[in-house]
Order: structure tokens, then sequence, then C-alpha cells
């Protein structure tokens, strides 16, 4: 990678961690708003598969040392999660040149799959208070998650099309 594309990464790893808890000093869910999941999606949109996959591993394993967010139960989840979004993101719209949008709502479904996936396989091992099939049955985490899941539909696409025009890469 080169010095630029690192700097970049950087900075999309330090959002992943002062996004959500900039969020949770106003006291706003990051259940709810998914704030880390905004920096690895952009990041996978603009810089491309291996930053995504750095920044979607690392966000949620660096947020929860150096703040106890997310929980540790959810740190394993969200690590497998996380970097689905990015590299479908970089994939389906940086490799494949898919619409932005359709990229987009195709990676929020590949990073709640894996969510379900991993949800499963840590159940295996411990007691859930839930698992893939409750998720899928009840919602759970999409309903909770819909006002980010439309906040990421509002804000991503104008911020990478803002991107592209200034070359940002």
């Amino acid at each position: 990678m080169s010095p630029q594309k690192i700097a970049y990464t950087a900075l999309f790893l330090a959002l992943g961690i002062l996004l959500p808890w900039g969020f949770h000093q106003f006291g706003i869910a990051g259940r709810i708003f998914l704030p880390m999941h905004i920096p690895v999606l952009l990041c996978g949109f603009m810089m491309g598969a291996i930053p995504a996959l750095i920044v979607g591993i690392g966000a949620p394993v660096l947020s929860h040392l150096m703040t106890s967010m997310p929980p540790a139960y959810a740190v394993p989840l969200m690590a497998l999660e996380l970097p689905l979004y990015g590299l479908s993101a970089a994939l389906f719209y940086r490799k494949w040149r898919w619409n932005i949008y359709l990229a987009l709502v195709v990676s929020m479904i590949a990073g709640r799959l894996g969510f379900a996936l991993g949800l499963f396989l840590l159940g295996l091992f411990v007691q859930m208070p839930y698992g893939p099939a409750q998720l899928f049955a009840t919602g759970g985490a999409f309903v909770s998650g819909l006002p980010g899941t439309l906040l990421q539909i509002f804000i991503i696409p104008p911020l990478v099309a803002a991107a592209n025009r200034r070359k940002f890469r």
C-alpha cells in the first residue's frame, strides 16, 4: 500500500473508534445508529478491499480495548460483520462497478449474514440470549438498526460521489 493509502486507512480506523464514542457521549445508541459501520463502508467504497478489511477488523477490537465499546461478547461478531461490509463494498462497487446504492444494500445484507454466521458459531460454544433463527425471525438487529441503515443509505453515496469528484484514492 502507498503511504497515502496507509494514512487514509488510519483515518478511517480512527473514525471507526471516534464516531461511535461520540454517539455514546451524546447518549445516542450505537445499536440503533450503527456509527462504526459508516467508516468501514466508506473505506471499502473509497480505498478498496484490503484497507476495508483492516478497518473492519481493527475498529471493533481497538474500540473495545480503548473504550470498552462494543461489549466483549459483540467484538468477535462485529469483527466478522464489519470486514464483510467493507470487502463487499469494495468488490461490488470498485471491482465489479455496481451502482453504489445496490452495492451498499448488498454489502449491508452480506455483513448481517456474517453477523448471523458469527452468532451461530459463537452459540456453539457459549450460551447466547438469542441465535441466528431469532435474529431473522424477529428482525432482531435488522429492526433495531433500521435508523442506522437509513442513515447509511442517505449519507454514504453522496460522500462517495463527492470523494470521486475530488479524485480521493
